[in-house]
């Protein structure tokens, strides 16, 4: 193998891998977003909807929980999601910097 098939190869693992964080922290911010409004409605009991709001919860709450113990709520106002999600978003653009120099 020569130095630029090589190089070929590093540069297609790094775009993969940068596709994968990419993708991950889109999906886990839409997660996030779901767990919110699923929080602020009333749904009926259901289920499947019980399994889907427990599944949202088991995923969101321990990143969650990370940023509620740093970050006081202000009366009824939670700014922790929002701060997650800006946190996720700045992991993001490191991630892909790293990824773009290699």
């Amino acid at each position: 193998m020569g130095v630029f098939a090589t190089l070929a190869l590093l540069a297609a693992v790094g775009d993969s891998i940068a596709n994968f964080v990419n993708v991950f922290i889109f999906v886990y911010i839409l997660l996030i977003l779901v767990y919110i409004l699923s929080s602020w409605i009333r749904l009926p009991y259901s289920p499947w909807l019980n399994r889907i709001q427990r599944f949202l919860y088991d995923v969101c709450e321990p990143y969650l929980r990370l940023f509620r113990r740093i970050i006081p709520p202000l009366g009824p106002l939670d700014l922790s999601p929002m701060v997650a999600i800006i946190v996720l978003y700045v992991i993001q653009g490191i991630v892909g910097r790293i990824l773009a120099e290699v």
